[in-house]
């Protein structure tokens, strides 16, 4: 450990469970293999994945433990840990002996909260102290509480977990869907009589049942094919040993969109039904396409196995998926995640296909980590219908002796990458921001160059590009590169104040407009149109980028940033939840006409004709629009401009 350690480090340390009892001696030798780490707020602290090499305890500061959802955007945060706590129980196994084979037995991931001091404790040093009875309490205690508390979270997040249409009564109920009574199996029952039960039931799947009746896995013809027939099962095999365990499941007073999301989210086609913590039924893929008619939006399913002859019938597939949202009228801001989540898996697949393109044309694997990130309608995880390609690729830096094998590498991925997405539906941008192009990929170092050169040259085509850039998303690489990324660009827009604040004045030369009272409005409308994108999305899409940046956040949704400001207090709850308002007038207008466009075949176009808005639809625009003028204000006021 740094012997440069403040004194009050040391004792906390000397008074900590795990040290208590050593001498000075004893301590001193224990802490020359140990290591005081510095992490900065948001800093992940462990990524998933990542061998465990011992245990960390919290000096100073807060951490909390989260685990990543199936898709980039989401996670569920399981526990918050502070000073004195450990961070690393769940590796204990491995140093009592009990290694697991699973390769993702790390999925969670732990970050500071907050300005954080920790002592890295490698397993030897564990292992000298184990002998100690009070050590051995100590972490038992500990791993008690830990496993009690995450249980709380966890039921706490579920009851607060969000329905799809709240506001939409007629939306069908779960419960009017369901097959029942479910089909159940014993844990013990042999797979044999499993395969009888569901060909006797004429059911594509059984849940799994322990003692104490609880779910504890789902047994589907997938399953069977895959763990028994394709490996030469022969008998004696149970059904614990085949069940997929802990499987997705859906309250039985969920709405139908809540479980179509999840399976268009998930990839997959069954759902236990949940009644008081019961089984009570199972929702499957083919029962909501059956009660709604909807075959087609079986071909979702198949983004995974599609190659690049056969991707293109993905985007008919998804706008069927859309035009059924929209016809069913479901909040837009619900429309978008799950179409996001479609677009997020087809354009991941695309990019996995264009690596394996490059591949088998000889150029091997990926030489070093790279990521690949989404600007735009995409990287705000807004885009409805697919638009123009807006991507940038970013890699490790390399030593002079590598860097042309690399740099060549990259853009023949580059260039596949974009000839897979136009394969997909997606047009090549023509103002060329796109992979393919030299200026939108390089090394860490270059980006790191083109960054400072825009900020340097605060010119409007760059501001432009700079408004472009900062709605950057990653949707394909490794998390790793991405933070080290996320900090370059804190690190240059930090140091270069200019480039935010002109962004800033040129948000001042475009005013937000705002329109008549309404009852005026009938006999005298000063405006008979309003360019949405123009006049209400950009502008507020640029505020929030402007006022995250000049609060030290630098990537997210309009949503996400929106969150992130309200927890350090630049916006109270009442003016998130305007803001939230006029996001969701303003895209429901945005999709609505843009979908009429797409099904009359006529030019789109995003200018709003007032005389097509129905009243209700006027009275919350002007509220919307309001605003975002406040909105606009309000940043302008950040940055000295009033």
């Amino acid at each position: 450990m740094n012997p440069q350690a403040d004194n009050q480090i040391i004792q906390d340390i000397h008074t900590h469970p795990l040290f208590v009892g050593t001498t000075a001696d004893e301590l001193r030798d224990l802490l020359e293999t140990c290591e005081l780490k510095h992490y900065g707020k948001s800093q992940k602290v462990l990524y998933s994945k990542t061998p465990r090499e011992g245990l960390l305890l919290i000096l100073k500061g807060v951490a909390e433990v989260f685990v990543s959802g199936r898709d980039s955007n989401s996670e569920e945060v399981l526990e918050v840990l502070q000073k004195g706590d450990m961070i690393g129980f769940s590796s204990l196994a491995d140093f009592l002996g009990e290694k697991s084979e699973n390769t993702d037995q790390y999925a969670v991931e732990v970050r500071a909260v907050e300005e954080a001091i920790c002592l890295h404790i490698p397993y030897p040093v564990i292992e000298a102290r184990w002998h100690d009875d009070t050590v051995r309490d100590f972490m038992l205690r500990q791993a008690s509480i830990r496993l009690r508390d995450i249980y709380q979270s966890l039921a706490e997040q579920m009851k607060q977990a969000s329905h799809f249409g709240e506001s939409e009564p007629f939306i069908r109920r779960i419960h009017d869907v369901m097959t029942e009574p479910v089909i159940v199996v014993d844990q013990d029952d042999d797979v044999q009589d499993v395969a009888a039960t569901m060909v006797e039931r004429g059911t594509s799947s059984v849940v799994v049942l322990n003692d104490g009746d609880q779910l504890i896995g789902i047994i589907t013809e997938k399953d069977l094919v895959a763990r028994v027939v394709a490996n030469g099962g022969g008998p004696g095999i149970v059904a614990k040993e085949v069940m997929t365990a802990n499987p997705f499941i859906i309250a039985d007073d969920a709405f139908y969109y809540e479980a179509m999301s999840s399976f268009l989210m998930n990839g997959i086609k069954h759902l236990p039904v949940m009644r008081r913590g019961r089984v009570v039924g199972m929702c499957t893929l083919s029962d909501l396409l059956r009660k709604k008619n909807r075959g087609t939006m079986e071909i979702l399913h198949t983004i995974e196995e599609s190659d690049f002859k056969t991707i293109d019938a993905m985007k008919p597939a998804i706008y069927d998926v859309l035009s059924n949202l929209i016809q069913d009228r479901i909040p837009t801001t619900h429309l978008l995640n799950v179409i996001t989540k479609l677009y997020d898996r087809l354009v991941k697949h695309a990019v996995w296909l264009a690596v394996r393109a490059v591949e088998d044309r000889g150029f091997g694997a990926p030489p070093v980590r790279f990521n690949w990130y989404m600007m735009g309608s995409g990287g705000r995880a807004e885009q409805f219908m697919l638009t123009d390609q807006d991507h940038f690729l970013v890699y490790d830096d390399v030593g002079d002796e590598k860097r042309e094998q690399v740099e060549t590498y990259f853009a023949e991925l580059g260039t596949e990458i974009v000839r897979h997405l136009e394969q997909a539906g997606y047009k090549r941008c023509k103002g060329l921001m796109m992979a393919s192009e030299s200026q939108w990929r390089g090394s860490m170092k270059k980006w790191e160059e083109r960054l400072r050169g825009w900020s340097l040259r605060s010119t409007n085509d760059n501001i432009l590009l700079g408004h472009n850039f900062l709605s950057y998303r990653l949707l394909y690489g490794d998390p790793e590169l991405h933070d080290q990324f996320v900090g370059v660009v804190e690190e240059i827009l930090t140091k270069s104040k200019i480039f935010l604040y002109r962004m800033a004045e040129q948000e001042k030369e475009h005013p937000v407009p705002t329109l008549d009272h309404p009852i005026r409005a009938l006999f005298r409308m000063k405006r008979e149109s309003i360019d949405i994108k123009m006049h209400a999305l950009f502008p507020l899409h640029h505020c929030l980028q402007l006022l995250s940046a000049h609060h030290g956040i630098f990537e997210g949704t309009p949503l996400e940033r929106l969150d992130r400001l309200v927890e350090i207090d630049v916006f109270d709850e009442k003016t998130a939840d305007e803001i939230r308002f006029a996001y969701e007038v303003v895209l429901s207008i945005r999709v609505d006409q843009a979908w009429q466009s797409y099904q009359s075949d006529t030019e789109r176009t995003s200018k709003i004709h007032f005389a097509h808005l129905r009243t209700k639809d006027k009275e919350e625009l002007m509220i919307a629009l309001r605003t975002i003028r406040s909105l606009q204000n309000q940043t302008l006021g950040a940055f000295g401009m009033y």
